[in-house]
């Protein structure tokens, strides 16, 4: 795993380089994240005030690029919007807790997911998350994960900006 990780975040800032803003990043960050981590399932989510938006999903039939709409608190968003930490979920019963989409996550196949704040200027301005199957990350995981936050920051600033 970790023999992985240098090549891939050289892959990521590779695509800082490259046109086609900001889907090449996107793009990259997740063959990145799945080389390092592996996912069933990869979305971006921009966070601006009280307001989210799916940026960006390796599934957009189960999950497509969406407007804007509320983000009421809650204690998924007290742990990762809030206080940014990454929050790992340890199998169906935390999927259930956290969102409310859950039948819909178990029935694509997943059971764990890693939710990865994506943080500028002391404020949570999106997540990264990756799903796949009951039992595959652990707490590492995460760690390797919040490695690619930084490569969205620029991008996350820019979909957060007033049209």
């Amino acid at each position: 795993m970790s023999d992985a990780l240098l090549p891939a975040l050289e892959s990521c800032a590779q695509a800082l380089h490259a046109p086609g803003q900001p889907l090449a990043i996107y793009r990259a960050v997740d063959a990145a994240m799945q080389r390092v981590i592996g996912h069933k399932l990869f979305t971006l989510l921009v966070a601006d005030g009280d307001e989210v938006a799916r940026i960006y999903s390796s599934n957009p039939t189960a999950y497509p690029v969406s407007g804007r709409k509320p983000m009421n608190r809650t204690p998924w968003g007290d742990v990762v919007l809030r206080d940014r930490k990454v929050w790992v979920a340890k199998g169906p019963a935390d999927i259930e807790w956290a969102f409310f989409d859950h039948k819909l996550i178990f029935s694509l196949g997943l059971g764990q997911c890693i939710n990865v704040p994506v943080a500028w200027d002391g404020r949570t301005i999106g997540t990264i998350n990756v799903l796949d199957a009951e039992g595959r990350y652990g707490e590492e995981h995460g760690a390797l994960a919040a490695r690619f936050a930084p490569f969205l920051v620029a991008p996350y600033l820019a979909a957060a900006r007033p049209r």
